[in-house]
């Protein structure tokens, strides 16, 4: 397994970083209910393969479900061999308000501590805000409160999860953040103009969205009628995978390891079927320049219909 350099935080990462959302709760296409999960003792042995097969990288979060509790069991004996990354609880409350002052201060390290105890350890690699919309990223006391975090030695490095492009380039003109999550994949490819910039910064970029909550596999066929345009566009990418890979989800890996800005792309990984097809996939080869440029023309014209979180509200990926 490759490795790759974290930004400027001096930690590096495996480009297969294993998301941990899906062995916490129910999620992806397919999926309703603990029934379709794996259980706890399966879920830590496939943690553990992950390791064993080279992925030192691992993401979780306070709102995934059981996910953090299920890594600290399986890292309390192997806590120096992992990279681990968890974020914060949301900070708006019901009404879409921020708390301030002592009240922001507490809610931050009440949710680290939370998970702290969860992962069974006493530091986390990289802690991130979840969801760091503008008006979050333009705050000034919360990047104190991660700098005092990080100087008592709970945090290695900071982080933010962001959605839109604006936000992304607000996180990095702040200058305060280590590493920031966003979306890219062949579908979705608009975040790609703020890669310059974050490399230049010295900002570490990890993706996620990489198949689409499995749009981008096998099960992007017989979706919700809403989404009928959605797949007869996952259609166009079929004679690029049949220039020479197994599946449309292996390019969609490759395609977003071939950028050399990013330090490491997220997969949801729920069974060890689809822990070897990661590897697989990121371990072969980068795709050459003119298939890339390929892939880059077949990105969806209509992105901001791109939207999963509202397709899973509006019940389309069920």
């Amino acid at each position: 397994m490759r490795k790759r350099e974290l930004g400027k935080t001096g930690i590096a990462v495996s480009e297969l970083a294993f998301g941990g959302v899906e062995i916490g709760l129910p999620y992806g296409i397919g999926v309703k209910s603990a029934a379709d999960m794996l259980s706890e003792d399966e879920s830590i042995r496939l943690l553990h393969e992950a390791t064993e097969s080279g992925v030192n990288f691992f993401d979780t979060a306070r709102l995934y479900g059981a996910s953090e509790a299920i890594m600290g069991k399986a890292f309390r004996d192997r806590r120096e061999q992992v990279v681990i990354g968890t974020k914060c609880r949301q900070l708006r409350d019901g009404n879409g308000e921020l708390p301030n002052g002592s009240d922001l201060k507490k809610l931050i390290k009440t949710s680290l501590l939370e998970s702290l105890t969860a992962l069974q350890t006493d530091y986390v690699d990289i802690f991130m805000l979840h969801q760091a919309d503008l008006g979050i990223l333009e705050n000034d006391e919360i990047p104190q409160i991660f700098a005092d975090l990080r100087a008592e030695g709970a945090i290695r490095s900071t982080g933010v999860s962001t959605y839109t492009v604006e936000e992304t380039q607000k996180a990095i003109e702040t200058g305060v953040w280590d590493v920031i999550q966003l979306p890219f994949n062949l579908m979705d490819q608009r975040q790609a103009q703020a890669f310059a910039q974050a490399a230049e910064k010295g900002v570490g970029i990890v993706v996620r969205s990489v198949l689409m909550k499995g749009l981008l596999t096998s099960k992007g066929h017989q979706l919700h009628p809403a989404l009928a345009d959605v797949e007869n566009h996952l259609r166009r990418f079929d004679d690029l995978v049949a220039t020479g890979f197994p599946d449309l989800s292996t390019l969609a890996v490759r395609f977003v390891a071939t950028f050399p800005e990013v330090s490491s792309l997220l997969v949801g990984i729920d069974k060890p079927a689809y822990l070897h097809q990661s590897l697989a996939a990121v371990n072969g080869a980068h795709l050459d320049a003119e298939t890339l440029a390929r892939a880059k023309d077949l990105a969806y014209p209509d992105p901001t219909f791109l939207n999963l979180p509202h397709w899973d509200r509006m019940g389309w990926l069920n």
